[in-house]
C-alpha cells in the first residue's frame, strides 16, 4: 500500500511538473508526460505493469469526453457536424480498409480481417491527443473539426473492429451495428443530459453539485455499454446537452465549481493517460522479443503505418476542404436575398404580407411557423458570416491533417485483443503502441513549428474588428436592461436594488444565450462575456 501511494503522489507531481516546465521548454506537456512514462518503465517497480483496456475505454474516456463536450462550442459543432460526421465515420473506415490491406501484406500469415482489426485500432484520432492543438493558434473551424471528429469517431473504430474479429461478416449487420450503437447512445446520453440537469437545478451547494457531476459521465456510458451501443458517444451527448443548457438551469456559483474541479479531473486524467503510455511500452516490447526474437519489423511496420494513415487523411480532407468552399460560396450568393426575407420578417406588416401570400397558395402558416423559419433565417445568415471570417484553406487543411493523431483509444483498444484467438497478438500491440508514440512524438512535437512556418491564419487580422462585436454584445445587453423596470427611487431596501440587480444579470445572461443559440457572435468573445456577467452575480450573491 504504502509504494502505492508513493506512486500515485509521484504520479501527481509529475504531472503539475510536466504541466508547467513543458510548455516553457517549448514541449507540450503530453510529449513530456510520455518520455517521464518511457524512463519510469525501466525501473524495477514498473517491471510488470499492465493497465486493463477497458479500465482506460470505460473508466478514463468517458469522463475525459464529457468534460470535452461540455466545454465545446455547440454552435460551433453544429455548423461543422456534416464534415464532422464525415471525418469520424467515412474516414476511420477507409482508413481502416486500406491499413487493413497494407498489415496483410507485411505481417506473414495475418490475413485480411484482422489486419482491418487492426487497422480499425490506429484509424481514429484521440480527444487527449488532440488536446495539444488547443494550446496553440489555430483557426476556430479546426479546433471544432479536430474536437467534434475526436469525440465521436470511436465509435465507428469500434464496431469496425468488432466486426472485422467476428466469425463472420456482413455489410449489413455491420451497418445496422452501427446505426443501432449510434442511435441508443444518444438517446441515453440526451436523457441522462436533460435529468442531470433536473436533478442539479435545485441543489443550491456548488461542491454536492460538483460531485453529482462527476458521475453523468457513467451514469450514461455503463447502460449504454450495457446494451451494446457505444458508451462514449453516450458520454459525449451527455456533455452537449450539459453544455448548451446548463447556463440556464445551473447557478453561476454551480457552474464556476463544475469548470474548476472539472479541469483538474481532466489534468489529472490526460496525464495518467500519457505517463501509463509510456510506462507499458518496454513490457510490450519485452513480450515481443520473448515471442519473435526482435522489434525492428514491428517498428518498421508502425512507421509505414503511421505515414499511410497521413496519406489516407490527407487525400479525404482535401476534396472536404473543397466541398466546403463550394458550400460556403453557394450560401454567400443566396445572401441578398436572404436578408432581404429577414428584413420583411422582421416588421409586422412583412409578417401579415407573407402570411397573406402563403394563405393564397393554400399553405396553411402560423405566426409560430413564422417566427420559426425567421429564426432559421437567422442561425442561416450568422453562419454563412461564421465561414466568410474563418473559411479554410490550404494552410488550415494541412493542420487538420497533422494534427489529427493517435493516442489513448489506440493504446487501449489494441490491448482488447484476445489472448489465444489473435494471431500475432504481441507483434499487434506494440505496432498500435508503435503508431500511437510515434504519432504523439513526430506530429505533437512539430505541429509548433509547423504552424509557424505556414503563418497560421490566426494571426492575421480577422473581418470583424473584436470592438464591433463587443460594442454589439454591449448593445444587447443594454436593451435586456431596459426591460428590466426600476424599483421605485423612493424605495431605498437593499434588497429591492439587490434583487433588481440579479434581474438585470438574469436578462443579460438569457439575452446572450438566445444571441449564442443563434450563432450570431463569436463563441469566444460570447463565453468571455458570459463569464464575466456569473462573476458580477457571484460578488452580489456573496455580498447578499
Amino acid at each position: 500500500m504504502t509504494e502505492l501511494l508513493v506512486v500515485i503522489v509521484s504520479a501527481l507531481a509529475v504531472i503539475a511538473a510536466a504541466t508547467v516546465v513543458g510548455p516553457r521548454l517549448g514541449i507540450a506537456s503530453p510529449l513530456v508526460l510520455v518520455a517521464i512514462g518511457v524512463g519510469a518503465s525501466f525501473l524495477p517497480v514498473f517491471g510488470s505493469v499492465h493497465i486493463e483496456a477497458e479500465w482506460v475505454l470505460e473508466g478514463v474516456l468517458p469522463p475525459l469526453l464529457y468534460s470535452s463536450a461540455v466545454a465545446m462550442p455547440a454552435m460551433n459543432f453544429r455548423r461543422e457536424f456534416g464534415a464532422i460526421g464525415g471525418l469520424s465515420v467515412l474516414l476511420v473506415v477507409a482508413s481502416a480498409l486500406v491499413l487493413g490491406v497494407f498489415f496483410m501484406l507485411v505481417v506473414p500469415g495475418l490475413g485480411f480481417a484482422w489486419g482491418v482489426a487492426l487497422g480499425a485500432i490506429v484509424s481514429p484520432t484521440d480527444a487527449v491527443a488532440t488536446s495539444i492543438i488547443k494550446q496553440m493558434a489555430v483557426s476556430k473551424r479546426v479546433v471544432a473539426l479536430l474536437d467534434g471528429e475526436s469525440l465521436l469517431n470511436d465509435a465507428t473504430a469500434l464496431v469496425v473492429l468488432g466486426t472485422a474479429t467476428a466469425a463472420s461478416f456482413s455489410f449489413f449487420a455491420a451497418s445496422g451495428t452501427f446505426v443501432y450503437s449510434v442511435v441508443v447512445a444518444t438517446v441515453i446520453g440526451w436523457a441522462v443530459g436533460r435529468l442531470n440537469l433536473m436533478i442539479r437545478k435545485p441543489v443550491t451547494d456548488a461542491t454536492v453539485n460538483t460531485v453529482i457531476s462527476f458521475t453523468v459521465p457513467f451514469v450514461a456510458s455503463i447502460p449504454a455499454t450495457a446494451l451494446g451501443a457505444s458508451g462514449l458517444v453516450a458520454a459525449v451527448v451527455a456533455g452537449i446537452v450539459t453544455g448548451v443548457r446548463a447556463p440556464r438551469d445551473l447557478s453561476a456559483r454551480n457552474r464556476l465549481s463544475d469548470s474548476q474541479n472539472w479541469r483538474t479531473v481532466e489534468l489529472v486524467l490526460e496525464g495518467a493517460v500519457f505517463l501509463t503510455m509510456g510506462v507499458q511500452i518496454k513490457g510490450i516490447v519485452t513480450d515481443v522479443r520473448d515471442d519473435h526474437g526482435g522489434v525492428g519489423t514491428a517498428v518498421l511496420i508502425a512507421a509505414g503505418a503511421l505515414v499511410l494513415t497521413v496519406l489516407v487523411r490527407a487525400a479525404y480532407v482535401g476534396p472536404l476542404l473543397g466541398v466546403l468552399a463550394w458550400r460556403s460560396r453557394v450560401s454567400l450568393s443566396h445572401q441578398p436575398r436572404i436578408r432581404e426575407f429577414q428584413e420583411k420578417l422582421s416588421t409586422p406588416e412583412g409578417k401579415r404580407e407573407t402570411l397573406d401570400r402563403m394563405s393564397s397558395r393554400g399553405r396553411q402558416v402560423s405566426e409560430r411557423d413564422l417566427e420559426h423559419f425567421h429564426l432559421r433565417i437567422v442561425r442561416g445568415i450568422a453562419t454563412t458570416e461564421y465561414f466568410l471570417r474563418e473559411p479554410l484553406g490550404p494552410r488550415e487543411g494541412v493542420v487538420v491533417v497533422w494534427a489529427g493523431m493517435r493516442g489513448a483509444v489506440t493504446v487501449a483498444a489494441a490491448q482488447t485483443l484476445k489472448e489465444g484467438a489473435t494471431p500475432h497478438r504481441s507483434v499487434l500491440v506494440l505496432i498500435a503502441f508503435g503508431v500511437a508514440a510515434m504519432s504523439l512524438l513526430v506530429q505533437g512535437g512539430t505541429i509548433g513549428p509547423l504552424l509557424r512556418l505556414i503563418a497560421s491564419r490566426a494571426a492575421e487580422p480577422a473581418a470583424e474588428p473584436p470592438e464591433d462585436e463587443q460594442a454589439r454584445i454591449f448593445e444587447l445587453m443594454r436593451v435586456a436592461t431596459d426591460a428590466i423596470p426600476r424599483p421605485p427611487e423612493t424605495d431605498q431596501d437593499r434588497m429591492a436594488s439587490r434583487s433588481y440587480r440579479l434581474d438585470v444579470l438574469a436578462a443579460q445572461r438569457a439575452a446572450l444565450l438566445d444571441a449564442r443559440d443563434n450563432g450570431t457572435f463569436d463563441a469566444e468573445v460570447l463565453e468571455r462575456a458570459l463569464a464575466n456577467l456569473d462573476a458580477s452575480q457571484i460578488a452580489i450573491e456573496m455580498r447578499g
